[in-house]
């Protein structure tokens, strides 16, 4: 005998008829908790349609936005880290590369390209978050460089799109040496009158934020990301005081003088397009 009986039938479908969603249709909004479909987050540029918070996304997502059509050639694509330190934490260095490698499908940090925005020539270095924490080792340090050379042989605006732990552990000072190569290269680049847009995304930290990621001609960000050098943690161990509403925010640094302006995703290939147009 049945426990109860329905009255009228609400779910008619066969519990061995029901069907699950496919992986990837659907998201969560890492800020408000709404669902997000996923082809409605492409066509939004990955901004949350109810709070206008900008989800993390890595240089595919990045190439599709700005390039005319996601038309793009990849440059210097097979370069990747050697183990100079024969480092070892939890697993060496050579296996977490590996590992980070088959996880991600990139081969380190930081890919470069040559495409086209708004019918203009433009060379964009994005960093990826997925890959150790976007952490910047003497690859994402030498692609810069090549890069920024790409763009002094074909005289070429250069646009860096930031979003990094900081410096590689693995590498030690090979990877802080990064800051004074990337530096220097953009000196070059500034020396020859070539426009170099940096774009500060969620988050920005380390030795990324004392070196390339604050010298551009303008250096723009994303609403709400997180900029600064040390954590809000150790800052506040460290003054041993309580730290600013929103302090680190984007927001917070373009108050104290440190951004030319904050765009939004969905109008970021029309401002930076517009800003090379004028200084061309």
């Amino acid at each position: 005998m049945s426990w109860f009986k329905r009255n009228k039938a609400g779910i008619s479908t066969a519990t061995e008829n029901k069907k699950e969603a496919p992986d990837g249709m659907w998201n969560k909004c890492p800020n408000c908790k709404k669902p997000l479909l996923n082809s409605e987050q492409v066509e939004n540029k990955y901004v949350c349609q109810y709070c206008d918070h900008h989800i993390r996304i890595g240089s595919a997502a990045y190439f599709s936005i700005l390039f005319d059509d996601n038309n793009f050639t990849e440059l210097f694509p097979n370069l990747t880290s050697g183990d100079p330190l024969n480092f070892s934490d939890t697993k060496p260095y050579p296996v977490r590369l590996a590992d980070s490698q088959a996880k991600t499908g990139l081969k380190d940090a930081l890919r470069s390209a040559h495409g086209k925005m708004e019918g203009e020539d433009i060379v964009i270095a994005c960093m990826d978050f997925n890959f150790i924490g976007g952490s910047m080792g003497s690859v994402v340090g030498e692609k810069i460089a090549r890069s920024i050379d790409y763009c002094l042989e074909h005289k070429i605006p250069f646009m860096l799109i930031s979003k990094s732990g900081g410096a590689r552990m693995m590498e030690a000072a090979f990877s802080l040496m990064q800051m004074a190569k990337t530096s220097a290269k953009l000196a070059l680049l500034a020396k020859a009158g070539i426009p170099y847009v940096c774009l500060l995304t969620d988050p920005t930290t380390g030795g990324v934020t004392a070196s390339y990621a604050m010298l551009g001609d303008i250096n723009i960000a994303e609403p709400g990301a997180l900029i600064g050098f040390a954590g809000p943690r150790v800052i506040k161990e460290t003054i041993k005081k309580d730290l600013p509403k929103g302090f680190q925010t984007s927001e917070f640094v373009l108050e104290h003088g440190f951004l030319d302006f904050i765009v939004d995703r969905r109008n970021l290939k029309q401002k930076v397009a517009s800003y090379l147009r004028l200084v061309k």
